[in-house]
């Protein structure tokens, strides 16, 4: 007997003291059907809502330069900064 055999034993003796606790108490007994096995992608992966497409971020000639300018000056300081 296998570890998946022995599982699906305990799950149906599970279901029926669910089921006698359920006669016991006066309640409708649950019905409660579980395959053995890895549940169906189509019931197991929830469909995400659909997001709005973002617009994409444009970066100005201006904006390029000052970066370009302030990466430069870091390259220099780390050089400096190395060269000690």
């Amino acid at each position: 007997m296998g570890v998946s055999d022995i599982l699906g034993v305990i799950d149906q003796e599970i279901a029926q003291l669910q089921q006698a606790r359920a006669l016991l108490s006066g309640g409708a007994a649950p019905v409660v059907k579980r395959k053995v096995g890895r549940p169906r992608k189509t019931a197991a992966v929830a469909v995400p809502a659909a997001k709005p497409a973002r617009k994409k971020r444009k970066l100005s000639p201006e904006g390029r330069k000052r970066i370009a300018e302030a990466v430069k000056r870091r390259w220099a300081a780390q050089k400096a900064a190395a060269a000690k």
